[in-house]
């Protein structure tokens, strides 16, 4: 899909610069970047997500439970 945009001048000469030396056309350059920032925010609305579902809910464990995890792993060198 062909686009138009914008950017300013000092971003558009890096660019350039970048694209040359990673030997890419501009377009491939502009599209690598933007799905590179995409699954950048993606992963941060998922983090964001399950903050909120965790942070909402009590993170301690049980005493009981944590005995039992403690004598199962018994003395084992980590």
């Amino acid at each position: 899909m062909k686009i138009a945009i914008s950017v300013p001048d000092p971003v558009f000469q890096a660019g350039e610069h970048l694209a040359q030396q990673l030997k890419l056309s501009r377009s491939q350059l502009y599209s690598d970047a933007l799905a590179a920032y995409l699954s950048s925010r993606g992963a941060t609305e998922v983090t964001a997500r399950l903050d909120a579902v965790y942070g909402a809910t009590e993170s301690t464990l049980d005493p009981g439970l944590a005995r039992a995890q403690s004598q199962a792993l018994g003395d084992e060198a980590w």
